[in-house]
């Protein structure tokens, strides 16, 4: 399947990698249908695109590879969308990456409180939103580093 990007132009892409989120993106009601893109130019960053807004593409990391202590639990969250059964290495994490330039220099900064959740088995993602959370939405990656 063709899509169109605003970073990449015009990408091939396996139509069974497609994701779907029913309940849509938090900011971005009525798209739900997004692809993970990797370019090794710009690892460990990735690109959440959407098929139905070529503009619309988030940049994504693993909180993992920063946060190796990062936790979250989602077996109400598991429970609540059907996913019976679901282990947790079937389910893989992103967070929202923000990277801006102040006056300060170059800030990169994640968004712990409101991941992103897909499960491997169905192509199914969510963003949960952790309330309460003793995480940042604007976790300052480079210093964590």
């Amino acid at each position: 399947m063709k899509i169109d990007t605003r970073k990449f132009g015009e990408i091939e892409i396996d139509e069974t990698k497609i994701l779907t989120m029913p309940d849509g993106l938090l900011g971005f009601p009525g798209f739900e249908r997004f692809a993970l893109l990797e370019d090794p130019k710009t690892v460990p960053f990735c690109w959440f695109q959407s098929l139905e807004e070529s503009n619309l593409a988030l940049v994504v990391m693993n909180p993992f590879l920063f946060m190796q202590d990062y936790k979250l639990d989602l077996d109400g969250f598991v429970a609540a969308k059907g996913w019976k059964g679901v282990k947790a290495e079937e389910l893989q994490i992103y967070v929202v990456v923000n990277i801006s330039q102040g006056e300060e220099g170059k800030k990169v900064t994640a968004n712990l409180q409101g991941p992103l959740v897909i499960n491997i088995n169905n192509n199914e993602a969510f963003q949960v939103v952790i309330p309460d959370s003793v995480y940042s939405y604007q976790h300052n990656i480079l210093e964590a580093s």
